[in-house]
């Protein structure tokens, strides 16, 4: 059963957020991940705003919770530690 992703992200420096987006594709190509929403038009009705929002699909929890906590994310996070306030959460589909 697919497994997702649900990410809020503002940007606070964005030359430093180019740094994760080079390295994390590849923890996501790894783990099966597909991108459903990234960016574009939202509207926040509830809850804090954020810049983005994000929705990656994966093949199952088990994939989801592992691209998460892998060596190749866990650089990807380091090199956006400093660059946006982001929340994550993994939710498994129907």
């Amino acid at each position: 059963m697919a497994a997702y992703w649900i990410a809020h992200v503002t940007v606070t420096d964005p030359e430093a957020y180019r740094g994760y987006q080079a390295l994390a594709p590849a923890a996501f190509a790894r783990f099966g991940a597909r991108f459903l929403a990234r960016g574009g038009e939202a509207e926040v009705l509830e809850g804090p705003p954020a810049e983005r929002h994000v929705v990656i699909e994966f093949p199952d929890l088990a994939a989801a919770r592992a691209c998460y906590h892998s060596e190749e994310y866990a650089t990807a996070r380091a090199a956006r530690a400093t660059a946006a306030t982001v929340a994550v959460v993994i939710v498994e589909g129907l």
